[in-house]
């Protein structure tokens, strides 16, 4: 699939473990945080802080069960006259992190919190990103309290951002909101949240945004084993998003007025690689309407019929490219985020990504109409190249995991066959990838002539829990 993530409820084996701790080795994630590091933020984390007190507002998060690192934390209420206001409380890690300072430096080094089936390699130290700074309920934080107002079609009609404090009032997560809404019990700001995220959400494909609609792959405990599934983000999951999404596109717009900032951005796809897409999808059954754009396509489709999920499995070359762009002056020509359809910055996760905290810090002085303090302003040309690094680590451990997790799941079942879909084909035609349905496994498959996006019998040849390899050859009928 397109966006591959894993997730281990509980504790893994031992030999899974092992495995998590060579993935740690070869890709030489840090280990414990200097003592320089953990001395400076258990001093910050002791802090006092003083601002524009909103701890009326009621707060409250919604991440998965048990996280502790809790960037963001909303609010919804309707405007007199109709339209709603969006309160958007984002942790201001940038109050309890001093430029240059010893933790500054070893987030900078980095970058973002890496994220393994068994554990995390966080960003700051946990005194600060599960605790003082995390925006746990009941709790007061300072925070950058973001105020969009939207119409009643849940379009943009204004928004500002200052520092504040703040109290969660409830810690919640995906499930039980779910279905809160789905019996009629959400109230407050989880009953808006059910109206403003579907009108969000509508306005995205009116501009061209693409949304993939592609499960993660989830591990899950089966008896005494582990066995793999595609699991679907929830309705609330995605409104969720698009809170975040909208206040990252009124920080891009923040910055690109005040010219000085990072955002991220995506490269539009070349004509020659959307007529490959369209000529694909033609192949494949998928339809795409005269005129629609590529986001409006995805947006239909089922990833379990066969044709569907090859064809998001192989689209997804129209939306390679993404990076930071980092500008204090002229904004960058291309300031777009192709997939957002729009100029885009991360501001919302500032625990667990670098650049989050920086963004912040410049949309912070902005809006209250004070210059960018210069040690932010001087550290923003290195972002871009740092976050990459720290984008690439985090992907190739992501893919280190799902394959070792994948390999040792099948370990035991070589020379079975399995039905998969075909969802990618090697140039050379000799191989591909498939994508098995139980367990929910994507994987090389050799094989001539493999036909993309058709059911096939693939037998398992490999499942190496040292290498992470596994490898499966088409079975065809005749065999």
């Amino acid at each position: 699939m397109p966006h591959r993530k894993i997730r281990i409820p509980e504790a893994g084996t031992p030999r899974l473990s092992e495995g998590f701790d060579r993935v740690r080795r070869e890709f030489d994630l840090p280990d414990e945080f200097p003592p320089a590091v953990l001395e400076e933020a258990t001093a910050t984390a002791a802090r006092r802080f003083v601002g524009d007190d909103r701890t009326d507002l009621p707060f409250l998060t919604i991440d998965p069960p048990g996280s502790m690192d809790l960037d963001q934390a909303l609010c919804l209420e309707e405007r007199q006259g109709g339209g709603y206001r969006v309160w958007y409380a984002i942790a201001d890690v940038g109050s309890f992190v001093r430029p240059g300072g010893a933790i500054d430096l070893e987030a900078r080094r980095r970058g973002e919190t890496v994220y393994l089936p068994d554990g995390r390699v966080p960003l700051h130290p946990p005194v600060l990103s599960e605790g003082a700074a995390s925006l746990l309920p009941g709790e007061i934080r300072p925070v950058a309290l973001w105020c969009i107002d939207l119409d009643a079609e849940g379009e943009v009609v204004g928004f500002d951002v200052q520092p504040a404090l703040v109290r969660s009032r409830e810690r919640l997560d995906y499930d039980y909101v779910q279905t809160l809404v789905d019996t009629g019990r959400a109230d407050g700001t989880l009953r808006l949240l059910a109206e403003v995220g579907p009108l969000r959400m509508e306005i995205e494909r009116a501009r061209g945004g693409v949304t993939l609609p592609t499960p993660d792959q989830e591990v899950v405990r089966a008896g005494d084993g582990y066995r793999v599934e595609f699991r679907s983000p929830q309705p609330c999951e995605e409104w969720n998003a698009q809170i975040s999404l909208l206040t990252g596109m009124c920080a891009a717009q923040l910055m690109l007025d005040a010219e000085v900032g990072v955002l991220r951005v995506l490269p539009a796809a070349g004509p020659a690689d959307v007529g490959k897409v369209r000529r694909m999808a033609l192949a494949l059954g998928v339809p795409w309407p005269e005129g629609a754009g590529y986001g409006e396509v995805v947006h239909g489709l089922d990833p379990k019929i066969p044709g569907h999920a090859a064809f998001l499995h192989e689209s997804t070359v129209l939306l390679r490219g993404a990076a930071y762009v980092a500008f204090d002056g002229e904004p960058p020509p291309d300031a777009l985020h192709a997939a957002v359809a729009a100029p885009y910055a991360h501001v919302t996760a500032p625990l667990r990504r670098l650049v989050d905290r920086y963004a912040t810090e410049v949309c912070l002085a902005v809006a209250s109409g004070e210059p960018v303090p210069e040690e932010i302003s001087e550290a923003l040309a290195a972002l871009p190249r740092e976050m990459a690094v720290a984008t690439r680590r985090s992907s190739g451990v992501d893919r280190a995991c799902v394959d070792l997790v994948e390999a040792f799941l099948l370990r035991d079942r070589i020379g079975e066959t399995f039905e998969a879909v075909v969802v990618d084909v090697a140039e050379n035609g000799r191989s591909g990838q498939i994508q098995l349905a139980d367990p929910a496994v994507i994987a090389r498959c050799d094989g001539a002539d493999l036909p993309l996006g058709h059911r096939i019998p693939a037998r398992l040849l490999r499942a190496d829990t040292a290498t992470r390899e596994i490898r499966f050859a088409w079975v065809p009928a005749a065999d």
